[in-house]
């Protein structure tokens, strides 16, 4: 199969100097150094195939970014190799480079001083795309993103949000069949935010766009991604669908019963004696939430002897969301298959 993204044993090491402490340990500085090194991705190996919106998460310091480096060519690999577009990212810098489209969220490649459709001009010459293509194609993406009305004022006087819609205009001027998104959502509000998802999915269905999107924000991995990978201090330590991910690691569901009257602990425990529910109580007597097992049988039943016995109010039905599910793995070291 030939995958647009392909990594084999990929590792990235980082050398740093360690200072003495003391006088006497600067001094000794001077003649001879001490070095550590750090391994922020160490040995990975993962597939993407041509048209995938894959969601790549981690803990901060987890070696994120880093791979997203060496995926672009910015970093060079210690060891290991890397395929994005069938060519080596850092050997075949100059014709890879227009394979492929990159948004950092804290960093532009629009120029700050000049109006938005003059970098996006600039970006046309540097990315060589035809007068013809270039009118279609931004029409589109510029009506999609709705930043007709910015596109003469400088791009120093645009909010985050929109100078992030700008962004993903830029990387986008030469349609390039890879996308890279490193925090593309970080610091918009949520409608900014819907805008970006609703447009990453119409350019996914209509040009088959592969995207890898790192993010801290997973509403964005649910909203996008069918598949997550998980890093852990430069292991991979999960990869495959998301909601086998919530189906495998979700703490069931939560039922949350708001009663007329005050109720007991006792009195609950009492009705559901046949089934495996821990009772937890809510800011007063007459409100309980039940956690139990994700069944439909459990949660029938549950759900039947209470309310057939005591009168309620409301009741709302709450499962572990994949934020809580991810938290706990990583809290608890749960999986380690990296």
């Amino acid at each position: 199969m030939n995958y647009i993204i392909d990594v084999n044993g990929l590792r990235k090491e980082f050398k740093s100097h360690a200072s003495r402490s003391g006088l006497k340990g600067a001094f000794r500085d001077l003649f001879t150094r001490n070095y550590s090194t750090k391994t922020a991705v160490n040995g990975i190996s993962l597939q993407i195939k041509p048209g995938e919106m894959v969601g790549y998460i981690g803990e901060n310091g987890a070696g994120k970014s880093t791979t997203i480096k060496m995926l672009t060519g910015i970093l060079t690999p210690t060891s290991g190799t890397v395929s994005v577009n069938g060519m080596d990212p850092h050997r075949d810098r100059e014709q890879f480079v227009r394979s492929i489209g990159v948004v950092f969220g804290q960093r532009s490649q629009l120029w700050w001083d000049i109006a938005v459709q003059e970098s996006f001009r600039l970006l046309k010459k540097v990315y060589n795309v035809s007068d013809a293509f270039y009118e279609t194609h931004m029409e589109d993406v510029i009506s999609t993103l709705n930043i007709e009305p910015l596109l003469n004022q400088p791009v120093r006087k645009l909010s985050l949000g929109q100078r992030m819609r700008c962004e993903l205009a830029a990387a986008l001027i030469h349609n390039p069949p890879l996308l890279f998104l490193d925090e593309p959502t970080i610091g918009l509000d949520v409608l900014v935010k819907l805008k970006i998802r609703e447009f990453l999915k119409k350019i996914n269905e209509k040009y088959g766009t592969t995207i890898l999107l790192t993010t801290h924000d997973l509403s964005d991995i649910e909203a996008l991604c069918e598949r997550v990978i998980m890093l852990d201090e430069g292991n991979i330590i999960y990869d495959g669908a998301l909601q086998q991910l919530r189906e495998n690691w979700g703490e069931g569901k939560q039922i949350q019963f708001v009663f007329s009257e005050e109720v007991s602990l006792q009195t609950l425990q009492q009705l559901t004696a046949g089934y495996l529910v821990v009772w937890e109580q809510g800011d007063n007597g007459a409100s309980w939430t039940a956690s139990i097992d994700d069944d439909e049988d459990i949660i029938s039943g549950v759900i039947g002897k209470v309310v057939s016995s005591i009168k309620i109010i409301d009741l709302k039905m709450a499962e572990t969301t994949t934020e809580e599910i991810i938290r706990n793995i990583y809290e608890e070291g749960a999986i380690r298959n990296g």
